[in-house]
């Protein structure tokens, strides 16, 4: 992804993905779990519990919990997190009230196991576009990053002991089968969101210890038109100083780059490590060649010659 030259452009595709991932997270909830009595983690699993306990709306009761929650955010982590995130705090709920009227919507599928697999995939990609702009989801995000805030304690480790603890708790009111689908459900909701926080362009990573690392320097440049980065080493047994030949490149020109290298140094090591994103220059940003910061360094010093030429006729014609 680019960054953006404008506020605006990033505050507008934040406010996109928090409500496209809201929105499929609502949905797959009304249409997959719900119908289904599939257990679940966060404030949707204790809505679960609660309806289950008072027959309540449970849009309802995702809705109260989440705002008192957010109402100890505020408390607790103060009114920059709150402002963060109240509009997950309340657009979540409202979209599970809308897709429960839609007609239909429960009979989407009458296989629990196909339910729990399109819920777990799906609830990793709305996690992952909520996630990926830097927004929260509310709900028990609150609760574990007031616990990480006050003691300290993992993140990773309050998300898994809070979705234990919900998921214990539904298990009560279910059948043992509905809580297994809860667990496929957390785990496929795990590998989707790892995957999504990462996506992007996958490059290849090529690392080369060579004594003649300045000619493949030299070669890669020219020859395959990447870009080049020295990285200084020492040799393990003789404890030489060296430097070795870092490049990241696409996949097509893995083949090329290795066959350069051993044309130049057949014995060279090299690595290959498979990259799943890269940002920077060459790759999310335009590259610049050597010979454009030239032409911007002679354009600039024109235009300060300009200024100068100017400013003088000025003062001459003003003594005149």
């Amino acid at each position: 992804m680019r960054p953006y030259d404008k506020p605006w452009k990033k505050v507008t595709v934040t406010l996109l993905c928090m409500l496209a991932g809201n929105a499929l997270l609502a949905f797959l909830v009304t249409a997959f779990v719900l119908p289904h009595g599939i257990v679940m983690g966060g404030t949707t699993g204790i809505g679960i519990v609660l309806t289950n306990l008072f027959r309540i709306d449970v849009s309802y009761v995702i809705l109260g919990i989440n705002f008192i929650l957010l109402i100890i955010g505020r408390i607790v982590l103060g009114r920059q997190f709150a402002l963060t995130t109240v509009a997950s705090t309340f657009i979540y709920p409202a979209f599970i009230w809308v897709f429960e009227r839609i007609p239909g919507i429960y009979t989407l599928t009458d296989n629990s196991l196909m339910a729990a697999i399109f819920a777990g995939l799906l609830m990793g990609v709305a996690m992952g576009l909520v996630m990926r702009v830097g927004s929260s989801t509310g709900g028990m995000d609150i609760v574990n990053l007031i616990f990480h805030h006050k003691f300290h304690f993992s993140l990773a480790l309050m998300v898994y002991l809070g979705d234990i603890i919900v998921v214990g708790g539904q298990a009560i009111f279910v059948k043992p089968e509905k809580t297994l689908y809860g667990i496929l459900v957390i785990i496929l909701e795990s590998i989707v969101l790892d995957r999504m926080m990462v996506i992007g362009k996958p490059q290849t990573q090529l690392f080369v210890v060579s004594d003649k690392y300045e000619e493949i320097r030299a070669r890669l440049l020219d020859k395959m038109n990447v870009g080049v980065t020295l990285m200084f080493i020492e040799t393990g047994m003789m404890g030489a100083e060296s430097k070795g030949v870092m490049c990241v490149i696409p996949q097509r020109k893995l083949y090329d780059a290795t066959e350069l290298v051993r044309s130049v140094d057949p014995v060279a090591f090299i690595t290959v490590t498979q990259i799943k994103e890269v940002r920077g220059r060459g790759f999310t940003e335009e590259r610049v060649y050597l010979g454009d910061r030239k032409d911007e360094k002679a354009k600039r010093r024109a235009a300060k010659e300009e200024k100068k030429r100017l400013r003088a006729e000025k003062k001459a014609a003003r003594k005149k």
